[in-house]
């Protein structure tokens, strides 16, 4: 399963250091993960990619008042897919690497 997710403090002007925050908690996870300029993506089981993005809520929540989740899921059963697989089929058909 792949889901994209982003967590918006309310009540901050600056996002890198709750961006870092997330970062170093899906490190912690050792789930496969790539950083994007308006969300970050994660792989791995339904039950992982949830309890990462959990404590990542969890991590920017404990600096702020407020904050707001949004999640997408990507949750294919009929053949496996990962991030880098993505990116890489993209490619393919442009004939080029794409930057990310």
């Amino acid at each position: 399963m792949i889901a994209e997710f982003a967590v918006f403090p309310l009540d901050g002007d600056h996002m890198s250091e709750d961006v870092a925050k997330v970062i170093k908690t899906l490190e912690a996870t050792g789930l496969d993960y790539r950083l994007g300029p308006m969300g970050t993506c994660v792989e791995g089981t339904w039950e992982q990619v949830l309890v990462a993005i959990q404590r990542c809520h969890q991590a920017v929540a404990a600096g702020h008042g407020r904050v707001i989740t949004t999640i997408v899921i990507d949750d294919r059963k009929d053949q496996l897919h990962s991030l880098s697989e993505m990116i890489t089929r993209v490619e393919q058909q442009l004939g080029q690497q794409v930057k990310h």
